[in-house]
């Protein structure tokens, strides 16, 4: 099997994909935009070619970094990137080189918050509702139908970069006073927890993982109000949650794919979706899960990809596993020393992160394991302490 794996160097952590598919004899041709000397030495003992490109935002260059992989190792087998940004590029070169997988045709429906809404409204998952919108008059009539507090946000767009809230006619005077850069969408701002589930389905449509993780807070209030973010595991999936998730996972047609799905868990109990992923949860989430359940699920996707059968693959989640986030400039209590001296074995992961993370996920985490909730939210209280 020949698998174009696009960018694989970004995130750190997923050289790890690339040597798992390796291990189970997959031929793994990257493309990046990385020079090769400066790719990890675990990740270039896993390509069998590397092709660099000054920029993955040129489709021409990676239309003919493909040709060229194909001339030199024959047919594409898969096409991937496992990240958001490549989502459509991945699409337009699977079509171009007659690769399975998402097509261009399913992509829009699939990544445009609006595209996804039709789904979830025709599956009968309860979501809040969403309209398009060009100008103030349009978000001013959503408005009054359906009230303030209106979050608005891109309609294709990654994490919440370029999300704000209005609460009033005027705020949308103000916040619209400029053209929008995209096309935008307006939906109720929903007062409640975001939940995860995430997960793997193979090439039939079964799911073969899954796992729920929790948020301290929303993405929009974190970057815009430059909170301190913190996520965990969580040891059981609520039973409503596993219906819905479920639910949207046949309703996308998923096949062969990680899914990432946000869902607000409301003050009475209920959950509604918020959106839909079609890759690996962000971050080092894909860690997480593995210390969280003692599993790999980079093997695990290899042989999800490879048809190789899954039945046998059991995990349990046993432990609480924490990402918390601190931000450069922030006065805290605690130094690392005493952090690492306070947490002990518990101490996972610390690392500085690299620019792109650290609106959302602040410049440095720490990655935590705990047997109980009550130690792990212990753990982030004295880690965040100002």
């Amino acid at each position: 099997m020949n698998f174009v794996f696009i960018s694989p160097h970004f995130p750190s952590q997923y050289f790890h994909f690339a040597a798992a598919l390796r291990e189970r004899g997959v031929s793994v041709l990257g493309i990046g935009d990385a020079p090769y000397e400066s790719l990890r030495p675990e990740l270039r003992e896993s390509l069998r070619e590397y092709f660099f490109v000054p920029s993955l935002t040129d489709y021409d260059a990676l239309l003919r970094a493909t040709g060229y992989l194909t001339w030199r190792h024959g047919r594409m087998d898969r096409i991937e990137s496992l990240n958001e940004s490549w989502l459509e590029v991945e699409a337009r070169l699977r079509e171009d080189f007659h690769v399975p997988g998402l097509q261009p045709s399913d992509i829009l429906k699939l990544r445009s918050k609006s595209g996804m809404a039709e789904v979830f409204h025709a599956s009968g998952v309860p979501h809040p509702d969403l309209l398009r919108v060009r100008d103030a008059d349009q978000v001013k009539a959503f408005a009054a139908r359906v009230g303030y507090p209106l979050v608005l946000k891109p309609d294709v767009g990654v994490g919440a970069a370029h999300t704000f809230k209005v609460a009033s006619d005027a705020e949308v005077d103000a916040a619209l006073a400029h053209p929008l850069p995209t096309s935008y969408v307006a939906q109720p701002f929903v007062r409640g927890t975001i939940v995860t589930y995430d997960g793997i389905v193979d090439r039939h449509g079964v799911i073969v993982f899954n796992l729920s993780h929790e948020y301290s807070d929303g993405g929009m209030e974190t970057v815009t109000e430059r909170r301190d973010i913190s996520f965990w595991s969580l040891q059981h999936i609520p039973a409503a949650l596993d219906v819905l998730g479920r639910q949207v996972v046949a309703a996308f047609g998923l096949r062969e794919r990680w899914f990432h799905l946000e869902f607000f868990r409301l003050p009475d109990g209920r959950f509604v979706v918020l959106e839909a992923n079609l890759r690996p949860p962000g971050g080092f989430m894909t860690d997480m899960m593995n210390y969280t359940c003692d599993i790999d699920v980079y093997r695990l996707y290899a042989r999800v990809v490879t048809g190789d059968p899954v039945a046998d693959f059991q995990y349990t989640p046993r432990h609480h596993v924490c990402h918390s986030a601190r931000r450069h400039g922030r006065r805290y209590k605690h130094s690392h020393a005493q952090i690492v001296e306070r947490l002990g074995k518990s101490l996972l992961v610390h690392r500085e992160l690299p620019p792109i993370y650290h609106s959302l996920l602040g410049e440095e985490m720490y990655l935590t394991r705990h047997a109980d909730r009550e130690s792990m939210q212990d753990a982030v209280r004295f880690i965040q302490a100002t």
